[in-house]
């Protein structure tokens, strides 16, 4: 899909960074994180340093942010050659920022791709565990809801609200994802490059919904990964009423695109 964008990168021609992380084997990662920002200036600088400490890429995908998150990423990337930039000039869905960022990394020599929240909600220390479920799946998904309830500060309110989506989707997609509306994902680069990224049509948080579907329709590997998500203590939620709509309907049109043929395709081996 079409954005307009604007690139900050120091180090175009340096290959990803090789990561050997404790509780993997002694192969090397190439792995690049995506972290979304609209108003994340209190946020980002904690997300560089979490993320310097595991020796992964970073790109920040940028939406014009009015509190100049933009301009702090700029000089975050002067100062560590992990990180990269990429600016947006409107605010326009967390899908097309992160299509715009999935371009951006098959691009480039990486073979791990994470979309992973700016706010803290999702904790970097994660990162190893996905990476060491990722060597037999094509997709990893943090889940929240698999073997218990792992949500810190939502109000109970909240927390029913999303329990009822994860079966909603579950219900109508056949989707056996225990979690399929959460945003801490690691993609292999063959997952993403099976997919059209440029025929997604979800802007919101409905986007995370519909590129696990067109994935697990792919026959891919998918795994899921236990994640405590914990509620942003700094900045201010991006849900929206017409975000929650979004998501609602887009699972219905799933459902009407593929009707009784909602299975995938067969699942391939870890051999093949």
């Amino acid at each position: 899909m079409p954005v307009a964008v604007a690139v900050t990168n120091l180090a175009l021609n340096r290959p990803p960074r090789a990561i050997l992380c404790p509780n993997l084997s002694n192969t090397a990662h190439k792995a690049l994180i995506i972290v979304p920002t609209y108003n994340e200036r209190d946020n980002l600088p904690g997300i560089v340093e979490a993320l310097g400490k595991i020796s992964v890429d970073m790109l920040v995908v940028d939406d014009n942010s009015p509190d100049g998150t933009g301009d702090l990423a700029d000089e975050l990337a002067e100062q560590h050659p992990y990180v990269h930039v990429l600016h947006r000039q409107e605010k326009n869905g967390l899908g097309r920022a992160y299509c715009a960022g999935f371009a951006w990394a098959l691009e480039r020599e990486y073979e791990f791709v994470f979309e992973m929240d700016g706010d803290f909600s999702h904790d970097p220390e994660d990162i190893p565990r996905f990476l060491k479920a990722a060597e037999g799946a094509d997709l990893v998904l943090g889940t929240r809801y698999k073997g218990g309830i792992r949500v810190i500060n939502w109000p109970l309110t909240r927390l029913i609200l999303s329990l009822g989506a994860a079966k909603y989707v579950q219900w109508i997609t056949g989707m056996p994802i225990s979690d399929p509306t959460g945003g801490y994902k690691c993609f292999r680069r063959t997952a993403l490059e099976a997919v059209d990224l440029d025929h997604v049509r979800s802007n919101g948080y409905s986007f995370q919904i519909e590129l696990t579907h067109k994935i697990w329709r792919q026959g891919l590997r998918v795994a899921e990964v236990p994640i405590v998500f914990s509620e942003r203590a700094e900045g201010q939620s991006k849900m929206s009423g017409n975000i929650v709509w979004e998501a609602i309907w887009m699972v219905w049109r799933l459902w009407f695109q593929h009707g009784l043929r909602r299975w995938p395709k067969k699942r391939k081996s870890n051999d093949d």
